[in-house]
């Protein structure tokens, strides 16, 4: 069980009669959705909350997670401390998360708290919530300055501690839409403001939740939105699922947005990894999901069709980032199968950069397995295409290797200049030896 449903939430608090004194009236609509919103929840019985919000404590550079048994909050900010509330955290899942995520090396955890108290973005939404549900747990999260894919990701390891805790959890997104919409409003206007919003209802209406990741950088900017990484943690959390999308309601009357959406899961789609692949990354997985889960070096009853010796890689990717990479540029063994499984099992638990591999993080494994020609040694720098031909650089003993058609290295000079800063190479150093090799890639 992991995210059961989401929930795309605004949190102004002039909805809050004891605040809005009668104004909340004027967004009725707003009004209409959080009490939908609260029956579902109550419908679904969560033990576990997990709710984002941008006024929670934020980094640039991490993702803050709520770490006490409980936490207080009230209006005062708002001139009504009368209004408050008590919530007591999931300790276990939050926990879970943190070691996780350090397992990992992802930038979030329970390090940093600034403030214990609540804030509206968290209190707004659990107030018309506990309308109608109380029997739940919290998991309170900040936002980061980090790219939106790093968000995406982020949720999807939400999810996978969900999952690993058999937690019945829904998935509320905190987060107001533009906030120049107006002249007379908070932030006065500006035409971007309600271009965000109409995009932001379309993207939730077509049902492509990843599509979030796409928007520009400067429309986010100049709208003065606040919730949009929000819901790219929820699209995270859900980019394993099957989901419908439910567009509540829209309104922008005090010259900020609000909008609602409900995502109820449908059922389980396939991992979102290479799981099938052809034999060589079957082998390779096979092996690094044998070796983890026994600590033993894998035996396969044959032997790859080609068993000629061949220097090979074999990388390992989690949730888009490089989890593992090792490989053998010229062969180390007596054929091609066991120059993968050697390297399979080095890429999962002795990559110096990164912890070894555990468990619970195999069905989220993406693999792939580059096998090498023997390098050629190459007289000019003509001779090389970033795109064709992986290079090998040379230079009194220190050696450095890039794979060919790398993402964001398009040239030879570049392929070259990173072949030196990995073998410790003076970027100044023109005496170089130049090798070239292809690839054959399997995915």
């Amino acid at each position: 069980m992991s995210i059961k449903a989401a929930f795309i939430v605004p949190h102004p608090p002039i909805a809050v009669p004891e605040i809005g004194h009668g104004e909340e009236k004027k967004i009725s609509a707003t009004l209409s959705s959080f009490d939908r919103i609260g029956k579902e929840i109550a419908k679904l019985r969560p033990e576990t909350i997990v709710l984002t919000s941008p006024h929670s404590v934020l980094y640039s550079d991490y993702f803050h997670v709520s770490p006490r048994l409980e936490a207080y909050g009230d209006f005062s900010q708002f001139r009504t401390p009368e209004v408050s509330m008590t919530v007591e955290y999931d300790t276990q899942f939050a926990k879970m998360l943190d070691s996780k995520c350090s397992r990992i090396n992802f930038p979030a955890g329970l390090m940093g708290e600034r403030d214990p108290q609540l804030d509206h973005g968290t209190m707004v939404p659990l107030y018309f919530i506990s309308k109608y549900y109380t029997d739940f747990k919290l998991i309170r999260i900040g936002l980061s300055g980090l790219p939106l894919e790093t968000h995406y990701r982020f949720g999807q390891i939400i999810a996978e501690t969900a999952s690993k805790l058999n937690r019945n959890t829904v998935f509320v997104a905190s987060g107001d839409l533009a906030h120049c919409q107006k002249e007379d409003g908070p932030y006065g206007y500006r035409p971007e403001g309600s271009l965000y919003d109409q995009k932001l209802m379309d993207t939730l209406k077509s049902g492509d939740l990843k599509a979030l990741l796409q928007f520009d950088s400067t429309l986010l900017n100049r709208s003065m939105e606040c919730g949009h990484r929000s819901f790219c943690i929820m699209a995270g959390a859900l980019s394993n699922t099957s989901y419908s999308i439910e567009v509540l309601s829209h309104e922008a009357t005090f010259g900020v947005g609000y909008g609602f959406a409900i995502i109820t899961k449908n059922g389980e789609n396939k991992m979102n990894n290479n799981k099938s692949g052809d034999e060589y990354v079957k082998l390779a997985r096979t092996t690094i999901e044998h070796f983890i889960k026994t600590g033993e070096k894998y035996t396969p009853d044959g032997i790859l069709p080609d068993e000629s010796p061949h220097g090979a890689f074999v990388s390992i990717h989690e949730h888009g980032m490089l989890r593992g990479c090792i490989g053998t540029f010229l062969p180390a063994c007596d054929n091609l199968t066991q120059e993968i499984i050697n390297n399979a099992i080095s890429a999962s638990t002795r990559d110096p950069r990164f912890s070894p591999i555990t468990e619970d993080e195999l069905p989220w494994l993406d693999i792939n397995v580059d096998i090498l020609s023997t390098p050629e040694p190459v007289s000019s720098i003509d001779d090389l295409d970033a795109k064709r031909y992986g290079v090998i650089v040379e230079n009194k003993g220190r050696r450095g290797l890039l794979l060919p058609d790398l993402d964001g290295v398009d040239t030879p000079l570049q392929q070259i200049d990173i072949c030196k800063q990995k073998a410790g190479i003076p970027s100044e150093e023109n005496a170089l030896t130049l090798y070239r090799f292809t690839v054959e890639r399997h995915i």
